[in-house]
């Protein structure tokens, strides 16, 4: 699957769904923005939303803006705590709703799930292959994060996550890392290949700690900017989707 246009493939799409592809506006909207001369293919306004354009070999104007087509988009998101992950629901708010209105409309999933109280790192995708492939333990994508604990593990703790822990539910865990981090309050980082419920949180609490707070750091070769506030959001770099594919 081609990752990112390269320049050389050529992709017919309708007019109106290239715009709607990249956030542009809704279908509707922007069968209206066409009909005001707003959208211009190749120097020429164009009155027809559903002609095929071929986004890589043609210049697509938008409000006097060129448009640059993609075929995948992920974004890193900075979930802040009290938002869950999902892309819809009736009583909470979801990392969805605190897109920019231009993401909404890109069809995008979460990669995985933090749980409501939990920060950081959290990607997001239109591409549900890519999701998939990195969440799967098969894969071994190691996920980084940051636990502040209301004290320190035990002290065979490390051992225990080396050599897979199991809950006290009977849930086997895969092996994982377990390090003390020395910064005033007790925390832990710990590293894993596996997403289960709550599973730093029950791991911790299987070696004699309490989270009081949970942050992602890292997610394969991604890792969370220093000093985005919670909330913000950026797109990836195409380096960065580079290796992501790569490590899938």
């Amino acid at each position: 699957m081609s990752i990112l246009p390269t320049g050389n493939e050529k992709i017919m799409l309708r007019l109106d769904k290239c715009l709607a592809d990249c956030g542009i506006a809704s279908r509707r909207d922007i069968k209206k923005m066409i009909q005001k001369s707003r959208v211009w293919v190749d120097g020429v306004p164009e009155k027809n939303a559903a002609c095929h354009v071929d986004p890589i070999g043609q210049v697509i104007m938008v409000d006097g803006q060129r448009l640059y087509w993609k075929q995948t988009f992920v974004f890193l998101l900075n979930k802040p705590r009290g938002v869950i992950t999902a892309t819809e629901d009736k009583k909470l708010p979801t990392v969805m709703d605190i897109l920019p209105e231009r993401m909404q409309r890109m069809n995008l999933v979460p990669v995985g799930r933090l749980d409501r109280d939990t920060e950081g790192l959290l990607l997001l995708t239109n591409d549900g292959v890519l999701a998939h492939t990195l969440l799967t333990p098969k894969k071994h994508v190691d996920k980084l994060y940051e636990a502040v604990l209301d004290k320190m593990p035990d002290l065979d703790a490390e051992k225990r996550f080396q050599e897979g822990l199991v809950l006290a539910d009977g849930t086997v865990c895969r092996p994982a890392v377990l390090e003390r981090v020395i910064c005033g309050v007790p925390t832990a980082c710990v590293t894993l290949v596996e997403g289960k419920f709550h599973q730093v949180k029950r791991m911790l609490q299987a070696v004699g700690s309490h989270v009081v707070a949970l942050k992602r750091l890292r997610m394969g070769p991604i890792h969370l900017d220093e000093g985005m506030a919670p909330g913000a959001v950026r797109e990836l770099s195409e380096k960065e989707v580079r290796l992501l594919y790569r490590d899938e």
